[in-house]
C-alpha cells in the first residue's frame, strides 16, 4: 500500500515535467510510472506531482539475492537508504531482510 500526498517544491506540472529524457530514475509502480526525485519519488497526477510513498511495513519472503554496488539492479535512492529495483518493484535492506517497497 503506498500514500499519496501533493509534492510542493514544484507541484505544478507545468514547472518541470517527468516523462521520457527528464534525467529522473522512472521506477514502474502500480500502474503508474514514479520518478526519483531530491531522494523521494512522485508521480504525475492531474495538474501537480503526488509523492508515491509505502505504507507500513511489507517484508519480502523469500529474497535470497543480496544487492548492492555491481549486483546489476538499478539503485534508486529512497530517504536516508538506497532501493532496488527488482521484478518490478523496489527492494530495501531492513533489519537483516529486504522490504518490498
Amino acid at each position: 500500500m503506498t500514500t499519496a500526498t501533493t509534492h510542493a517544491p514544484h507541484h505544478s506540472v507545468t514547472d518541470h515535467s517527468h516523462g521520457a529524457g527528464c534525467g529522473h530514475v522512472a521506477v514502474p509502480h502500480n500502474g503508474h510510472v514514479d520518478y526519483v526525485h531530491d531522494a523521494h519519488l512522485h508521480r504525475s497526477h492531474e495538474e501537480h506531482y503526488d509523492e508515491c510513498e509505502p505504507v507500513g511495513h511489507t517484508e519480502c519472503g523469500g529474497h535470497t539475492h543480496t544487492h548492492g554496488d555491481g549486483c546489476g539492479h538499478v539503485a534508486v535512492p529512497h530517504g536516508n537508504h538506497v532501493d532496488y529495483l527488482h521484478e518490478g518493484h523496489r527492494h530495501a535492506a531492513h533489519d537483516g531482510h529486504w522490504d518490498d517497497h
